[in-house]
């Protein structure tokens, strides 16, 4: 035991300065003391583990994991939001939930919420990687989301802006700086939050390419037309303020565009102009499947995107029916 080889240590160090008496008095002496902070010990190590293993620990823990991995902060806003929900109503240690509990929880919250399937299976895939992760920290034996399945969704293709409401969005913007921004989302197909984050210094104008950090903090290089490169240089020139973002506000102090003011103006300008579901992302969706229809294997649309599955770029792509009568008539006769 740690508490008798200290008391020894201690009175081999004190023989040559005592007697046996005296000796005999420190070694009851100290059993006593030590007897103490031993049990003191035990208990603060064992309220250490219990501190550690508490929800809300596991939670902090996970939710900086994910951030190390390069999750973005809407993502690892969302984790915390859905987790944080799901931890207080099931009111319980986190290692002891059951699998049947999940699924009662998903079923309740689809049920009182009147949410959609697909809304039911993302909170499931957010509880299946915060069980897994908490399964390979050795924190639990097995997850218990395991056993539940992907919940079976209907697969919608979004559309796309057709080529007439490109067109009116162009002629509608106010500014060359709207302008700007429209070309380029539509020309990369890069994200909004990619977009926003662009600094000066980024874009190659003489190779009409700029490199954007996308998701899990990867960069990659897309590329953009002549028309984008001139009106980008166009909206540089009436620049006069010293940020390095590509993208600034109008009035001074000129400060970076956030994603939330590009989603606004978009949605405005459709709304403006009659046009339904103006997104930023639906640019990215129409370059998709511009690049399809204009024949680029999809495994290149894929990179370009910035996807790690080509599966999620085929949910992007919509292929025109005269396409899909043409081919069938190449092909087919």
């Amino acid at each position: 035991m740690v508490r008798n080889e200290v008391i020894y240590k201690i009175m081999k160090d004190m023989v040559k300065y005592l007697s046996q008496y005296q000796l005999q008095k420190l070694k009851t002496a100290l059993q006593s003391k030590l007897e103490d902070v031993e049990i003191n010990l035990i208990l603060d190590k064992e309220k250490l583990n219990a501190d550690r293993s508490s929800n809300a620990n596991l939670l902090k823990i996970f939710i900086s994991a994910k951030e190390v991995e390069g999750c973005s902060n809407k993502t690892l806003k969302y984790y915390k939001e859905v987790l944080e929900k799901f931890i207080n109503d099931i009111d319980k240690p986190i290692k002891e939930i059951v699998t049947d509990e999940i699924r009662h929880y998903l079923t309740n919250y689809k049920e009182q919420r009147g949410c959609s399937l697909t809304s039911i299976d993302n909170i499931r895939r957010v509880l299946s990687s915060f069980f897994k992760w908490l399964e390979d920290e050795d924190y639990i034996a097995k997850s218990p989301v395991r056993r539940i399945h992907k919940i079976k969704t209907l697969t919608q293709v979004k559309e796309a802006f057709s080529d007439e409401e490109i067109e009116k969005m162009r002629e509608g913007c106010k500014n060359i700086r709207e302008l700007a921004i429209i070309e380029l989302l539509y020309s990369t197909g890069m994200r909004v939050g990619e977009l926003v984050n662009l600094d000066i210094k980024d874009m190659n104008f003489a190779e009409r390419s700029c490199i954007v950090l996308g998701k899990g903090n990867k960069q990659r290089e897309v590329y953009f037309d002549v028309r984008t490169k001139l009106h980008v240089e166009e909206y540089l020139k009436t620049r006069d303020d010293e940020n390095v973002a590509l993208f600034v506000s109008k009035n001074k102090p000129h400060q970076r565009l956030t994603s939330a003011t590009i989603e606004f103006f978009i949605r405005e300008l459709g709304r403006s102009l009659n046009i339904e579901k103006a997104h930023p992302h639906r640019f990215r969706r129409s370059f998709a499947s511009l690049a399809i229809d204009k024949g680029m294997p999809i495994e290149q649309v894929q990179k370009l995107l910035g996807h790690i599955k080509i599966e999620t770029t085929m949910h992007y792509t919509v292929v025109k029916q005269s396409n899909v009568k043409f081919s069938h008539r190449k092909y087919l006769g």
